[in-house]
């Protein structure tokens, strides 16, 4: 599964738009969606994208009730 795909799966489990997401990571949705596309999203940013969703970035999103993608 690609970090895009992940993404996309933990944006939906949050109900959260990736133009959401970004406004609250402080980038701009195209280019959020370029670097998840190019899977080129630091790991950094990963960590930052998981504690916005409530989550923790492991290589895999996890959330407190155990749901990991």
């Amino acid at each position: 599964m690609t970090i895009a795909q992940k993404l996309n799966m933990a944006l939906s489990y949050k109900s959260i738009s990736q133009a959401e997401l970004a406004r609250r990571i402080g980038t701009t949705p195209s280019n959020l969606n370029q670097k998840a596309k190019k899977n080129t999203l630091t790991k950094e940013e990963l960590e930052q994208i998981a504690d916005v969703l409530g989550g923790t970035w492991r290589a895999e999103f996890v959330f407190d009730d155990g749901t990991v993608i």
